[in-house]
């Protein structure tokens, strides 16, 4: 196993509209921001982010042109709470634009690191807790932990606007210990982090705290075994692909990569080179948002829901990737540079992982006319991955590509399960009783990926396409015959959807100027998972917070203020922002710039064999070429060496 340096290969490439921002550029916006005098001491930034170019700016882009880069930063008050937003140009270091944000109406900035601390400082100094503890004999809070959650929709007192979080408290047994393991139940406090007190204490009755420890570390685990034998991957020559600044190419494919402190990682400009053709695929592909929607429903915990990109940027809490465990192979490693709550540049060391994987088959036939002739290729895959840690769960989010053209996104889900407690032995009709008086709570993940199709140019239409059983009749006889219904989305109020297990629903994306050679549009086909929407009930406050969840698909015009499925600022925002907004009646979806956004995840029941650390979960979707090619893409691969 051996692992390439951490900068790109070639370090002199040139600067491309598209390139994840840099330190100095990052310094550079705080410092424009601090001479327009709008930085004070109570100054922090929940998000600093590339205020990225349309996309007819990028298009036009050659080697060597100048290059204008500009940072969009929101700022929030920590003594007053108000927030606003800026647009710097970094590059003539100019303040473009400055305006301040109606909290009432547009939502919270996200969660600031420090405001994790802040809230543990402001609960354990409460009466009102400290006495709630004192109800269940703890007395000794050295080691109870305070573990804020986003305030939903929370309004307190009838005043909007103010910038809360909700607490839950959990006990340790020891400064090491799992703290998910012994949650004090029925006790939340609300705090308002701006005045920096409890504005509200939930307390429902006293639970036994759970006593079982549930320690996961070899020491805690007995023995590790001694059967497991090594695996080592290589490659004497190196990988197959190579980075050239912030581009990459790999048989066939290339794009750009880019990270940010809010969606974390970001492809733009995803094409194949066919032959003497550079065909678009993507313009841009990232994880927009993703919610976690528990299903409880006593008072101090039916509000638990969260959206990890918009509430707790997801980007900031990328891992540092460890060679051989988080990674394998030959591996090369990029950093990431994100702002820290102070606006100054942060570096995350080995944030992004790319490698390629060997994944088996890709194709065989052993040819009964002809003396059994055998062919066969072996299929690989590039990976170009990141993990973030939120709370409780690690998220490891994976795009891949594929020789035949396929492009597909997996989430693997691990980390420890949210708790609670009970009556030993009573269980929870809204959870699985884990350990004795331990529930983790029913719960789903919703991931939601933005993607701007491109497919061969940036006029694409969509379809939805079922395969469906013919009526009997003169064209069925037999009754065997099936076929496909296709349904255009022409309108954008048609462009909410949902997917359908039983007709094997896709969605069609084509080019309607571009044929193939039996004269077909050329397309890409979206192919989900199916798993559950969003369970609450249509009135219930997490569907207006979370309404991308309700629906699999959407279809919107492609704009460059559409950036995130439930809107810029989500904390605490009251609803049903973002994507339903964007589909209502009168733009039409035909021959035209899109962007699709897909929601999937599983809906987790857990099981005990996911305590006190959960084996990994994968969801995911494939976005496969569906008459794209003429033929098979991967024909040309070599055949492997035999061994």
């Amino acid at each position: 196993m051996t692992c390439c340096e951490s900068s790109v290969s070639d370090a002199k490439a040139l600067a491309h509209p598209l390139d994840p921002l840099t330190a100095e550029e990052i310094a550079t916006a705080r410092r424009v921001l601090a001479e327009a005098g709008k930085i004070t001491d109570d100054t922090r930034f929940p998000l600093v982010l590339p205020h990225e170019p349309d996309r007819h700016t990028v298009a036009s882009h050659r080697p060597g042109d100048p290059v204008v880069r500009r940072v969009r930063a929101t700022l929030l008050d920590r003594a007053s709470g108000g927030a606003a937003e800026a647009i710097v140009d970094v590059t003539a270091e100019a303040l473009l634009s400055y305006r301040s944000l109606d909290a009432t109406k547009e939502g919270q900035p996200p969660i600031l690191f420090g405001e994790f601390d802040l809230c543990d400082e402001i609960v354990k100094n409460d009466p009102g807790w400290q006495r709630a503890m004192a109800d269940r004999g703890i007395t000794d809070t050295s080691l109870a932990v305070v573990a804020p959650l986003a305030a939903g929709d929370l309004v307190i007192d009838g005043e909007p606007g103010r910038r809360l979080l909700r607490s839950p408290t959990y006990l340790r047994c020891s400064h090491s210990d799992n703290a998910w393991a012994h949650p004090v139940a029925g006790l939340v406090a609300d705090v308002d982090v701006i005045e920096r007190r409890v504005v509200r204490l939930i307390d429902t009755g006293a639970v036994p705290v759970p006593t079982e420890c549930a320690r996961y570390e070899p020491e805690f685990t007995g023995p590790p075994r001694t059967d497991v034998r090594p695996l080592r991957i290589t490659q004497p020559d190196g990988p197959s692909f190579h980075l050239t600044g912030h581009r990459i190419d790999w048989l066939g494919w290339n794009m750009r990569i880019d990270f940010n402190g809010r969606e974390g990682l970001v492809l733009h400009q995803i094409s194949y080179r066919d032959g003497d053709r550079e065909r678009p695929v993507l313009r841009r592909a990232s994880l927009a948002e993703m919610a976690v929607a528990y299903g409880e429903a006593d008072e101090a915990r039916n509000w638990v829901a969260f959206l990890d990109g918009g509430e707790y940027t997801l980007g900031r809490n990328a891992n540092a990737l460890q060679l051989g465990c988080d990674c394998l192979g030959e591996i090369h490693y990029l950093d990431a540079v994100v702002a820290d709550d102070f606006g100054n540049p942060e570096t995350l060391t080995n944030a992004i992982c790319i490698h390629e994987e060997d994944i088996g088959l890709l194709w065989k036939h052993t040819d009964i006319f002809n003396d059994m002739a055998v062919h066969s290729r072996r299929a690989r895959r590039l990976v170009i991955s990141y993990i973030a840690t939120v709370g409780n769960y690690d998220y490891a989010f994976y795009w891949y590509f594929h020789q035949d053209g396929s492009i597909a996104f997996e989430v693997k889900s691990t980390g420890i399960v949210q708790t609670t407690a009970v009556e030993p032995g009573t269980g929870s009709p809204h959870g699985t009783e884990i350990a004795p008086g331990l529930v983790a709570p029913y719960h789903q993940h919703l991931f939601c990926v933005r993607l701007d199709v491109a497919v061969d140019g940036d006029r694409n239409s969509v379809h939805e396409v079922d395969a469906v059983p013919v009526p009997p009749g003169p064209a069925n006889p037999n009754g065997n015959a099936f076929t496909i219904r296709t349904t255009p989305l022409t309108d954008s109020a048609d462009g909410a959807r949902l997917a359908d297990p039983t007709t094997s629903r896709h969605w069609r994306i084509s080019n309607p100027s571009v044929r193939n050679r039996v004269g077909q549009p050329v397309a890409y086909a979206l192919i989900p998972q199916p798993s559950p929407v969003l369970l609450a009930q249509p009135d219930a406050a997490v569907t207006r917070r979370v309404a991308y969840a309700t629906k699999h698909l959407w279809v919107t015009r492609h704009a460059e203020d559409r950036r995130y499925p439930a809107g810029d600022y989500p904390n605490q925002h009251p609803g049903e922002a973002g994507v339903p907004r964007w589909t209502q009646a009168g733009e039409s979806l035909e021959d035209t710039e899109l962007t699709v956004w897909h929601t999937f995840g599983p809906t987790h029941l857990p099981r005990s064999e996911e305590w006190p650390v959960m084996p990994v979960d994968h969801c995911g979707f494939t976005f496969r070429p569906t008459g794209f090619f003429d033929r098979n893409p991967a024909l040309n691969l070599p055949a492997e060496q035999k061994m």
